[in-house]
């Protein structure tokens, strides 16, 4: 071989292997990581919202839908760039320990306590979601709980204690966990014709309702506010802060705004825009 045919080979395996380095570096550089819920996972709202960021931005978007305590276990460990969640305290909470920037509040909806459409349990009579868990466990009937230390089981906690009831410790066997997201908690109840909480977006947008319908709903403690937080690049020197700011600087603006409110699930709004409330 030649000495120019053996220089000219040596360039292009150099730059082969230059843009084997370069191309994932520019790909990453473009790409974030979100850790969220599986109520905006389910309910289709990122289906929606992604692809309109990515062509305004350029950046892409891999999410990373697990239940609320897993999602900021996930962006506390630094493998995520932003967190979207809907667990207000425990947003907080991650800001305060200097695991996220700010909280940006960004939409909200509401649960609701779905069940039989025969109802055992009386609970649509009872005008408060407290009141709907304690007629529950008077009668017995099963309840299927995602018991996963999401932002919806963290909700329904709530509820029990309000109702001054904690049936998971108590082991009461009407008391079902499953340890699985919504839409693999709803399939449960609608299979066992159990009663459950769920957030209204993923509610909607269920499929296999069978004989569930909702039967408890309206009361302020069924509020669900989701908030937007950028990891703290102070103590994940990785993360992607640009890109991630631009996500949640979007997710905030008029045009994000407008894009949540006009989501529709069968006709009907599944989230109301938050931003400019208090943070």
């Amino acid at each position: 071989m030649s000495t120019s045919i053996r220089t000219r080979t040596r360039s292009l395996v150099g730059l082969a292997a230059l843009i084997a380095v370069w191309i994932p570096t520019l790909c990453a550089a473009e790409s974030i990581t979100v850790a969220s819920t599986t109520s905006t996972e389910n309910s289709g709202l990122f289906e929606y919202l992604l692809p309109e960021f990515t062509e305004d931005s350029g950046i892409e978007v891999r999410v990373v839908a697990v239940g609320t305590g897993q999602a900021i276990r996930i962006a506390r460990n630094g493998d995520a760039d932003v967190l979207f969640v809907h667990h207000r305290p425990s947003e907080e909470a991650f800001v305060a320990e200097g695991y996220g920037v700010r909280r940006y509040p960004v939409m909200h909806n509401d649960f609701v306590i779905v069940g039989p459409a025969s109802d055992p349990a009386g609970i649509s009579d009872t005008g408060d979601a407290a009141g709907a868990l304690a007629a529950i466990a008077r009668s017995r009937n099963i309840f299927a709980s995602r018991g996963d230390d999401s932002g919806t089981h963290k909700k329904e906690r709530s509820l029990w204690q309000a109702a001054g009831l904690d049936p998971a410790a108590a082991g009461d066997a009407w008391y079902r966990e499953t340890g699985s997201g919504m839409g693999a908690t709803l399939n449960t109840a609608s299979a066992m014709d159990a009663y459950t909480l769920s957030d209204r977006g993923t509610w909607i947008r269920f499929g296999n309702k069978g004989d569930l319908v909702i039967l408890s709903e309206g009361d302020p403690a069924l509020f669900n506010p989701y908030g937007v937080i950028l990891v703290n690049p102070g103590r994940h020197p990785h993360v992607r802060a640009e890109q991630g700011q631009a996500f949640i600087d979007w997710l905030v603006s008029p045009r994000g705004q407008r894009l949540i409110a006009a989501y529709r699930i069968d006709g009907e709004q599944a989230f109301f825009p938050d931003a400019g409330t208090r943070p």
